[in-house]
């Protein structure tokens, strides 16, 4: 294995640097921001776009990538800013995958690969709202060379935005399987977190919540401190996202799995990442299964089978 491949469980991601030019009274202004490389599938030049009538005006138009339909974003009028002229010199469409669905987006410069660790990614919950982008798209910040910082956009968003995309939680199995005891739910994403508690909530569970992987270590160590060596008995599963700062979901699991008062209690992913390797690199993390956000027959059916394949074996 090549020695700078990218490890699960280091607790790092590798980052699309992209940037974002806004006109401003005193000049242009240069806005650094990233994606997840697992979401990206590749980059191009701004292709020949057929316009949709109807359309927000941040969608620039559609077109054909090897007999796929792809909508294209241009991502500085959905963020709010004004472009100076020459921005789309250098312009770029960054092809995404989350969710299982394909979107474009339009950039004013892709510049390079970086490899961060989630240590270093601070929740945006700090930042005071900044011209017209809404901080609730941010997912992260994090500081790179020059003291310059780096925005970490919820692309997710957009996708809702275009209706595109939205959660499926009606679709619950006639005989919904009922269990007891409780289950431990990660993610940054209140949203998100409310989508499974409920979904869990209804399969019989009580819920306990944590924002990201270092409090979710954190709420394992209260419950042991209430449980004991029974917390396996009460704990009977975690759904965690991958995505999340200062901890992400893989390092999480990994950490969980070489703890003995916690191994085995079961881990299933749930993530908007939905590319090949994801699955894999769940399992190589410890987990059971790797959900991909939000189908509720999925989701009730895997986890289901996880803690009954628990429960069965007596762990």
């Amino acid at each position: 294995m090549d020695d700078n491949s990218l490890k699960v469980g280091s607790n790092e991601m590798e980052l699309v640097d992209f940037r974002i030019q806004k006109q401003e009274e005193g000049g242009v202004y240069e806005g650094i921001y990233g994606i997840n490389v697992s979401k990206v599938r590749e980059i191009i030049r701004v292709p020949a776009l057929t316009e949709l009538p109807g359309t927000p005006e941040f969608i620039e138009g559609i077109f054909d990538l090897r007999s796929v339909v792809i909508p294209v974003v241009n991502l500085a009028k959905w963020m709010g800013i004004t472009e100076p002229e020459d921005a789309r010199k250098n312009s770029r469409v960054i092809i995404t995958e989350f969710n299982n669905v394909l979107i474009g987006f339009i950039v004013h410069e892709a510049k390079r690969i970086r490899r961060i660790n989630w240590a270093d990614i601070e929740p945006a919950t700090f930042m005071s709202p900044s011209g017209n982008l809404d901080t609730n798209k941010i997912t992260g910040v994090t500081k790179i060379e020059g003291d310059n910082v780096l925005l970490i956009l919820d692309l997710e968003s957009v996708v809702q935005d275009l209706g595109l995309y939205e959660p499926d939680v009606d679709n619950i199995p006639q005989e919904l399987e009922k269990f007891s005891g409780m289950a431990l739910v990660l993610d940054d994403s209140a949203t998100a977190r409310r989508i499974v508690k409920e979904a869990l909530i209804k399969m019989g569970f009580q819920v306990v919540e944590a924002m990201d992987g270092e409090e979710g270590l954190e709420k394992l160590g209260e419950l042991y401190e209430a449980y004991g060596q029974k917390i396996t008995d009460t704990l009977k599963i975690i759904i965690s996202d991958v995505e999340m700062p200062r901890m992400d979901g893989f390092h999480f699991a990994a950490k969980v799995k070489e703890d003995i008062r916690f191994k085995n209690i079961p881990i299933v992913f749930n993530s908007s990442i939905s590319d090949h390797f994801s699955e894999g690199r769940g399992e190589e993390a410890g987990g059971e299964a790797y959900l991909v956000k939000f189908e509720a027959g999925s989701f009730y059916n895997e986890v289901a089978r996880v803690v009954r394949a628990h429960t069965k074996a007596g762990v």
